[in-house]
């Protein structure tokens, strides 16, 4: 195939690329390297059916030009800053829901027509039914960021009734892996690299949340690209299981030997948006022969290997201001 990738310079998006390439599939990366990283294409840069484009999805004409002649776009770019949602609400207009517009009307003008789509767990907000599956109640809202990756599932939903396109939406819960540059663990990571004897914790430590591993997350995705041929591919992807935030932080402090005092900000909920249980039921996904090979344990230590590894990560991010 011959592959276009937005946010391909991204956490997902460069691991996705790596393994599309080793696939054989020609690929062109799409990025605008607002918050994407150039090594982590490094390795793509050695496949002569590899090419990188510097370009804004909020750049229209550039966009419907660069995506000529692909068979499938895979649509990861995202402003995934969620906590800070409410501090700057038109980010998320612009960035997932404009953006993936432009996607859509850059795929139509080039008679591209299957796209796969970065979305979340958080779109079911505060569920009743857990684990959380596909076709659960439609939820009330209660981030910016779900709201606005609602809305793209909805525009793609759209198009491909009215113009015939074939869609693969995948609601991820929380990644973790090598490449991994925001997020708990590596806050927690950052923190106690600094002060290992105390250690701040948004919300109580009770809140419960599902991961997942970046090279399980990409089987995920493959699996369903390939299995699944519905004009409209809905699928959650994450384990079977969850962990309390106190739980994580215990395996960090665990794996870097150290036992910090734990402070507490106070409430269920570490900020305006986060929802105190995230659990999906994966149980479609796994019918068509996927299942992760990694647990949450596992999962968190392989980020810690990683970003101890890579200290190049924290000081990139500590430049543009956390």
């Amino acid at each position: 195939m011959q592959v276009f990738v937005t946010g391909a310079a991204g956490f997902i998006g460069s691991n996705l690329v790596d393994r599309l390439l080793a696939e054989s599939h020609t690929v062109t990366a799409y990025d605008n390297l607002s918050t994407g990283q150039p090594r982590f294409l490094e390795q793509a840069h050695q496949h002569s059916t590899f090419q990188f484009i510097n370009g804004d999805l909020l750049d229209l004409p550039r966009l419907t030009e660069a995506l000529a002649g692909h068979d499938f776009v895979f649509h990861l770019a995202a402003n995934a800053d969620v906590r800070f949602g409410t501090e700057h609400p038109r980010k998320d207009l612009e960035q997932n829901t404009i953006a993936t517009f432009h996607v859509l009307e850059a795929m139509r003008a080039n008679g591209v027509r299957r796209i796969g789509f970065s979305s979340t767990g958080s779109i079911y907000g505060e569920p009743d039914v857990f684990p959380t599956p596909e076709n659960a109640p439609f939820p009330v809202q209660t981030s910016l960021y779900g709201a606005s990756k609602l809305a793209g599932e909805g525009l793609i939903q759209a198009y491909c009734t009215g113009f015939g396109f074939q869609g693969y939406i995948f609601r991820f819960v929380s990644i973790l892996g090598e490449r991994y540059t925001h997020g708990h663990v590596f806050d927690f990571y950052r923190k106690l690299s600094a002060d290992p004897t105390r250690i701040t914790v948004l919300g109580n430590g009770k809140q419960r949340k599902s991961y997942l591993y970046v090279q399980d997350c990409v089987d995920a995705i493959l699996t369903v690209i390939e299995r699944a041929q519905d004009p409209i591919n809905m699928y959650n992807l994450g384990t079977n299981q969850y962990c309390a935030v106190d739980d994580s932080l215990g395996w960090i402090c665990e794996y870097l030997g150290v036992t910090p005092e734990r402070q507490y900000s106070g409430g269920e909920r570490g900020w305006i948006g986060d929802s105190p249980f995230i659990f999906l039921d994966t149980s479609k996904v796994r019918a068509l022969g996927w299942q992760p090979k990694l647990s949450i344990r596992e999962g968190v230590i392989k980020t810690l290997e990683y970003l101890q590894a890579n200290q190049w990560v924290l000081a990139q991010r500590a430049g543009q201001t956390l």
